[in-house]
């Protein structure tokens, strides 16, 4: 990560080696930055391509853990390498992984929509479901938590078995 004068308004931005916009501020469990010099949670590295199974295997650990946010960017790396067949899938999974970190942060009303636009997105997915994912049970866990949203949700608690059992 480099960090460089930003030319038009004299700021600081934290930049990669391409000069894109990367902010550096480490990040707690629930991807919340965190100020500089503080320590923070290892951050998930982008454009990681992975197997589906190493995908759902990392995903489920990092949801079990209570950091939905990473879970998230997994998903979204299997979602933009993976076949277009593929995309509605791993970017439903992104979305419940999202609502449920805004659920955890207890934005109640973020959360509902987002884990509601994830669970429209996976039922939505042709038969057969792929890699073991339990289609019908993240549906109704997403339209369960949404529903029940009342103020800020143990992320670890509240985490979906991405598989069937």
């Amino acid at each position: 990560m480099n960090v460089r004068k930003d030319s038009e308004d004299g700021g600081i931005r934290d930049r990669d080696t391409e000069g894109r916009a990367r902010n550096a501020r480490p990040r707690d469990g629930l991807g919340r930055p965190l100020p500089y010099g503080t320590e923070g949670v290892e951050r998930q590295p982008e454009g990681v391509v992975r197997t589906p199974a190493e995908t759902v295997r990392e995903a489920q650990r990092l949801l079990d853990a209570g950091m939905p946010f990473h879970a998230h960017e997994v998903f979204e790396d299997a979602w933009k390498s993976g076949p277009d067949a593929e995309r509605t899938l791993w970017r439903g999974l992104a979305q419940l992984a999202v609502g449920l970190t805004h659920a955890a942060r207890g934005n109640t009303a973020g959360g509902a929509r987002l884990l509601l636009r994830g669970s429209g997105e996976l039922a939505a997915y042709p038969e057969p479901v792929p890699y073991g994912i339990d289609i019908d049970g993240l549906t109704a866990w997403a339209e369960r938590l949404a529903g029940g949203l009342r103020g800020p949700v143990d992320a670890g608690a509240s985490a979906p078995r991405l598989t069937v059992a």
